[in-house]
């Protein structure tokens, strides 16, 4: 499978050198955007960050209680085990497991939760940026924009990675 992936992200960096040497050769504009600058430079990441931080902050309020109670009964049983029965053990055994489980299972379902939350949230975000970024190539008349990372060198000139962030941020 990696070989698979390697072998396609060498094919990809190569049609891109190939197509970017191949239009730079038609004497056409070409721009470069640094996608990855853009999303963390843009206040709409922080703010997206922060409402889901907010929005899920009861469940992982419930996650560090059920931690923190796992945690108490466990420190518990290997400080008074030597006094306890062995049926007090074992109910604070089933205790314990019965809190890990509805640990792991919330703690899955919030992972779940927040990811799908995160992605469309992400999407929103990327929609925005690829606007400006079409709006951009359209008004400099751009005849292609790259990725920064198909690219292996570029002048600093050709890359609009400033101007996406200053347009996307006015959108605030």
């Amino acid at each position: 499978m990696k070989k698979f992936i390697k072998t396609v992200t060498y094919s990809a960096v190569a049609s891109s050198l190939l197509l970017a040497s191949s239009v730079m050769a038609a004497d056409q504009k070409i721009a470069v955007v640094n996608f990855q600058e853009v999303m963390s430079k843009i206040p709409q990441t922080a703010t997206v960050m922060q409402s889901l931080e907010v929005e899920f902050k009861d469940d992982k309020a419930v996650l560090a209680q059920l931690e923190k109670d796992i945690k108490y009964y466990q420190e518990k049983k290997q400080r008074d085990a030597s006094l306890m029965s062995a049926k007090d053990i074992e109910e604070l055994d089933a205790q314990i497991g019965t809190l890990y489980q509805d640990y792991q299972a919330k703690g899955k379902a919030f992972q779940q939760a927040t990811g799908l939350r995160k992605n469309e949230e992400t999407n929103k975000i990327v929609a925005l940026v690829r606007q400006a970024i079409d709006n951009i190539a359209a008004k400099e008349k751009y005849d292609l924009v790259l990725e920064q990372q198909a690219v292996v060198f570029s002048k600093p000139d050709a890359t609009i990675t400033n101007k996406v962030v200053e347009q996307v941020s006015k959108l605030n």
